[in-house]
């Protein structure tokens, strides 16, 4: 029995789909054609402006990279004369994590 209640309920959505399809294409027959007969046709939407690009995620900072440009610096300021030897391990170490 469930087999006919189900085809029965589908031909019934059917029949009042295709029934509300044609009266809606009469409808917008009806208008298109009132429209030419009163001689105002639809315009043309004007065009859009194009939507702002999406906002370019922050860029993913690679640690080893932050690292490599401390320990670079440490080295730049050792050469210099402004660390010393114990200073400049001390630092490394904690930027190393050790």
């Amino acid at each position: 029995m469930g087999l006919f209640r189900t085809a029965g309920r589908a031909a019934v959505v059917g029949s009042v789909f295709g029934r509300v399809q044609r009266r809606q294409q009469q409808r917008f027959a009806a208008e298109d054609a009132a429209a030419a007969a009163a001689g105002t046709h639809f315009a043309p939407e004007p065009p859009t402006t194009p939507a702002p690009p999406p906002p370019v995620p922050a860029a993913v900072v690679d640690p080893t990279d932050h690292m490599l440009a401390q320990l670079k610096q440490l080295g730049e300021l050792k050469g210099a004369g402004v660390l010393t030897d114990k200073e400049f391990q001390a630092q490394k170490a904690r930027i190393l994590g050790r």
